[in-house]
């Protein structure tokens, strides 16, 4: 008995059946379209990652780089969406006419 129950003279009818079926030169194409799809996805992976991790430094560059308000000054200011939020509702926020 060969690999789950089924012996090798088993898969040699499979084989030579499948040749029989395809050819020998429609599988070679088939193989090595198979090979050149997996390499591309692998290429693509690998750009995605490098994409990623330079999107994910520019992320951290804008949020350290200073804010400019509309007169061109420069100041370091640091809000979080909870702290402007209850500012909002309390009337402390500087209100922009």
């Amino acid at each position: 008995m060969g690999i789950g129950g089924i012996s090798i003279w088993q898969l040699l009818i499979i084989l030579v059946i499948v040749v029989l079926l395809f050819g020998t030169k429609k599988l070679r194409n088939m193989g090595g379209d198979l090979g050149s799809a997996i390499k591309n996805f692998k290429h693509s992976m690998k750009e995605g990652e490098a994409e990623g991790e330079d999107k994910g430094d520019s992320a951290t560059q804008e949020a350290t780089r200073p804010l400019e308000d509309q007169g061109g000054r420069v100041f370091d200011a640091e809000v979080t969406r909870e702290e402007a939020t209850r500012k909002q509702a309390t009337g402390d926020a500087p209100r922009r006419d």
